[in-house]
């Protein structure tokens, strides 16, 4: 029997799959960072407190789950960071 990376057009395939899941994810990241409030609810629900698809989709597009969401906490502290500092400006 034929393992599935023998097939041909496989790894192609793969790539082009984690490509998608990594777009997906590349999207969901935009929506929160700049999307209107309900999309940036929603993108951050997925992205900070789901705890099954977003796990999934991690995997699909070939990234480490934890890794992204430590990455994404920085991200959200240096940004909250920023909004502290022009409330105490304004």
């Amino acid at each position: 029997m034929l393992a599935a990376d023998a097939l041909p057009g496989h790894a192609d395939q793969q790539t082009a799959e984690e490509k998608l899941w990594r777009a997906v994810i590349a999207s969901t990241v935009w929506e929160w960072t700049h999307g209107p409030l309900r999309r940036r609810k929603e993108a951050e629900q997925f992205l900070f407190h789901d705890e099954s698809d977003f796990k999934l989709v991690c995997l699909s597009a070939g990234i480490d789950p934890l890794s992204l969401r430590e990455r994404l906490e920085k991200l959200r502290e240096r940004s909250q960071l920023r909004l502290e500092e022009v409330a105490a400006f304004i």
